[in-house]
C-alpha cells in the first residue's frame, strides 16, 4: 500500500542512499530537461525523458499517451527502479512533470513513490548538494504492472461531466476557450469545472496545506461520495490534479488523453465560456 506521497529535502537527505532518485524535468516549451540536468542535480539522480519515457509517440491519444508496460518497465528498469527500493521523482519546482511520474509509477504498481516537494528549488534553497557528473543507474528490476491507479477514457470523462465532478486542470483562458496555444480546438469538455493545477501550490512550488486543498475541492463540488475525475491537455497537469486530490483526502480517475485526444474525434461536443 502506498505511503503519503511527498517527501520534504529534510526528510530526503537522510534516505538518499536508500532512494531511487528520478530526474524528470521538463516543461511544454522551456529548456529540454536533460540540459539542465547536465547543468545540475540532486546527486545519485537519473535522468528520465518525460516526452520519451513517460510517454508513448504522440497521435489519436492525445500529445501524450501512457506508455505501455513493456515500455515503461523497459525504461524504469535503465533508471534503475526496483520494486522493493523506495523511489522518489523531482522536477524544478512546481512538481507539474514528477506528478506524472509518480502517477505512472503508482499505475504500473509501485507501491513506494514519492514526489519531492518543491523540487530541485526547494532542495537546494534547503542548502543540499546538487551535482552535475550523470549517473549511470544499476539494472532495475521493476515490472510494470497496470491498474494501480483509476484511469478513464473519453466516454467516462463524458460520463464524469454529466453525472459526477470532472475538473479541467488548465489555464482559465484555455478552459473558456478565450485561447488555445497548444492544441487545434479550443474549450472544454462539457460539464466539467475549472481547477487550475498552478492554484494547487503557492509561490515556491510546494503544495497546500491538505486542509486549504479540501476545501478547494469541495466548493467544485467534491464531497467523497461522487467520482471524480481530472485532465488538461495532455495528461500531464491532470496528474498533478490527481496528486492533490489524493492529499485532500479524495481518490480520483485520471483521464490520460484529455483534451488533446478528445478533439481527435469530431463528434465529442466542445463547451466554451465559463461553466
Amino acid at each position: 500500500m502506498a505511503g503519503w506521497p511527498l517527501i520534504t529535502p529534510q526528510e530526503l537527505i537522510d534516505k538518499l542512499e536508500q532512494t531511487t532518485l528520478l530526474d524528470v524535468r521538463w516543461s511544454l516549451n522551456g529548456q529540454p530537461g536533460i540540459d539542465e540536468y547536465l547543468k545540475g542535480h540532486i546527486p545519485g539522480a537519473v535522468f528520465v525523458d518525460l516526452d520519451r519515457e513517460l510517454s508513448a509517440p504522440p497521435g489519436a491519444g492525445g500529445r501524450h499517451p501512457l506508455p505501455d508496460a513493456w515500455s515503461f518497465t523497459a525504461a524504469m528498469r535503465r533508471a534503475g527502479v526496483s520494486r522493493s527500493r523506495p523511489v522518489v521523482v523531482y522536477d524544478a519546482g512546481d512538481s507539474m512533470a514528477a506528478a506524472r511520474g509518480w502517477w505512472l509509477l503508482r499505475y504500473f504498481g509501485h507501491g513506494h513513490v514519492s514526489v519531492l516537494d518543491g523540487g530541485l528549488a526547494a532542495w537546494a534553497a534547503a542548502g543540499y548538494p546538487v551535482a552535475t557528473q550523470p549517473v549511470a543507474a544499476g539494472h532495475g528490476d521493476f515490472v510494470a504492472t497496470p491498474g494501480g491507479m483509476p484511469l478513464i477514457d473519453a466516454a467516462g470523462a463524458a460520463k464524469l461531466g454529466e453525472a459526477g465532478v470532472l475538473l479541467d486542470s488548465r489555464a482559465p483562458q484555455r478552459y473558456r476557450g478565450d485561447s488555445e496555444p497548444v492544441d487545434p480546438v479550443a474549450g472544454h469538455i462539457p460539464g466539467s469545472r475549472n481547477r487550475p493545477t498552478t492554484d494547487n501550490v503557492d509561490e515556491q512550488g510546494r503544495f497546500l496545506d491538505p486542509d486549504v486543498l479540501k476545501r478547494a475541492f469541495r466548493e467544485l463540488g467534491v464531497d467523497g461520495g461522487a467520482q471524480v475525475g481530472a485532465y488538461c491537455g495532455s495528461g500531464v497537469a491532470a496528474a498533478h490534479q490527481v496528486l492533490a486530490l489524493e492529499l485532500a483526502g479524495y481518490p480520483a480517475a485520471l483521464y490520460a488523453g484529455s483534451w488533446s485526444e478528445w478533439i481527435t474525434d469530431p463528434s465529442r461536443p466542445v463547451a466554451r465560456g465559463p461553466e
